[in-house]
């Protein structure tokens, strides 16, 4: 399925209101945020009832002033259904805070998301410890609802709101050297329970990276909300990354440093189990995980009876965008 990212001054023929839609306007914003229905809201539709029932919080000044200038819907699925905001939230990974889907709900409020800053070093040529305020000061947040693939073979589909990576690395400007870009989740002990644990296996802090291409590609969010909401700290507040066609893991939570490197950066689960998770982690249906096989999916929210499982697609459905950055490497070891 090709999904388009019009240049930020394009109309579009979806933001165009009709007068059918005008007249049923809110009716049409509350199934669509329900249902995950393709069409373009307006721009400056407000978060409140794009997302009803959605409960409010606490925002940095900076964030809340981004919100009316906000390209909502810049990228859609089409098709399908949002994930439930409780679901999205309640059901994570962030071993920081523990090692079940509960844990980082239950135990990431701990966590003080302000101030925050990130720093940006390496062969890079405007290094230096960033506020997030600095880092969105020139960028217009846009919504893009993608889906999420988790490597445990279950998937969401969710409303993100950033703004591209490769929007802030022109603004740093990298080296020539720089051909990876290297990310790290904060590591505060006092404030991350996880990183206490003594049966935890995990060497903090968390690292990942993606290659500069990847990186620069348009689809890789730097995201600091969701469902027109600041992001709660489970989802990895304030700051995380979201490449949709990789799993769930390359999207590196709470960010604290960026670095251009010349080397191929070792990242956690790799150096924990390179046969179980390589470096580039693009979803592949036809490369099982060792212990189980990544052809299906769940889709959030299901149950026992109806456990909503469907085929995996292959860069979770984003191939006619991202493909072509693998065009030369064997997918089956290059995993």
């Amino acid at each position: 399925m090709l999904i388009r990212i019009p240049p930020s001054g394009t109309c579009r023929e979806s933001e165009v209101t009709t007068e059918t839609v005008y007249r049923s306007r809110r009716r049409f914003i509350q199934r669509a945020a329900i249902a995950g229905a393709a069409l373009g809201l307006p721009s400056l539709a407000p978060a409140s009832e794009q997302y009803p029932g959605v409960p409010d919080a606490p925002a940095s000044p900076w964030f809340v002033g981004k919100l009316s200038d906000t390209r909502w819907r810049a990228v859609v699925q089409e098709d399908e259904a949002i994930t439930p905001y409780g679901d999205a939230t309640q059901y994570n990974n962030f071993y920081e805070f523990g090692p079940n889907k509960g844990d980082p709900a239950r135990y990431a409020g701990e966590l003080k998301v302000e101030p925050w800053t990130v720093l940006i070093d390496g062969a890079v040529e405007k290094p230096g410890r960033y506020s997030l305020e600095d880092l969105f000061a020139e960028g217009q947040l846009e919504e893009r609802i993608y889906r999420l693939r988790c490597v445990e073979a279950w998937s969401m589909v969710i409303p993100w709101l950033g703004f591209p990576l490769g929007d802030l690395i022109r603004r740093v400007r990298p080296l020539s050297a720089a051909k990876f870009v290297r990310f790290e989740t904060a590591y505060r002990p006092d404030e991350m329970r996880g990183t206490r644990s003594s049966f935890a296996l995990i060497d903090w802090p968390y690292v990942e990276g993606l290659r500069m291409d990847e990186a620069m590609h348009p689809l890789s969010l730097l995201a600091v909300g969701m469902y027109g909401r600041v992001l709660p700290n489970q989802n990895g507040a304030p700051l995380r990354l979201v490449v949709p066609w990789k799993y769930g893991f390359k999207s590196i939570k709470s960010i604290v440093r960026i670095s251009f490197v010349s080397e191929q950066p070792t990242t956690t689960w790799q150096s924990m189990a390179p046969e179980e998770y390589g470096f580039y982690a693009n979803v592949n249906p036809q490369v099982s995980h060792p212990r189980w096989s990544q052809a299906r999916e769940r889709r959030l929210p299901g149950s026992l009876f109806r456990p909503n499982v469907r085929e995996t697609q292959l860069f979770n459905g984003y191939a006619d965008q991202v493909a072509g950055l693998y065009a030369s490497m064997d997918l089956s070891k290059d995993y």
